[in-house]
């Protein structure tokens, strides 16, 4: 097997990143972006704050569109945030010549989501990979007074781009 641009941190995600992050509004136009490659994850509406190489933080704002009948941001939509957040996270760890899918989340709410949002999840990409790698990782979603809400644990089968 061929590794091209196999260092952590040189696929798109990381590439785009770069060339946003610095410009005007430029996070606002990467978490456009995200939405419209990703619709569903776009319809939540999370501004991506900061990313790294096997880091992420986003924000959620508490708007209607997000929120249940109980007058709190809807379990669906944190777990939309915590899946987002821990996919960048490792999206930007992994090399340009790996993909990554989605085959396990679940969540844990510790308490009613309301106001502003912050989802964070960091993932160090082991040294060597081999095809098919479940990755577990973490995203904690905080409330603006530093409170857990909500806890995601998702698992990414991560192996290399088929030629």
């Amino acid at each position: 097997m061929t590794e091209i641009n196999s260092s952590p941190g040189n696929g798109a995600v990381m590439r785009w990143w770069s060339r946003c992050e610095n410009l005007p509004a430029g996070r606002y136009l990467f978490s456009l972006a995200l939405g419209w490659f990703v619709p569903y994850s776009g319809s939540i509406r999370a501004r991506v704050e900061e990313i790294r190489p096997g880091y992420a933080r986003l924000g959620l704002a508490d708007r209607r569109r997000v929120r249940n009948h109980l007058h709190s941001i809807h379990a669906i939509a944190l777990v939309n945030l915590g899946e987002i957040a821990t996919g960048l996270a490792l999206f930007s760890a992994i090399s340009a010549n790996m993909r990554g899918i989605l085959t396990d989340i679940n969540a844990q709410y510790l308490k009613k989501a309301r106001g502003m949002l912050t989802a964070s999840a960091s993932y160090r990409a082991p040294d060597d990979f081999g095809d098919d790698t479940p990755c577990e990782i973490e995203a904690r979603i905080l409330d603006r007074a530093g409170d857990v809400v909500c806890i995601v644990n998702a698992t990414w089968l991560v192996g290399y781009r088929k030629s």
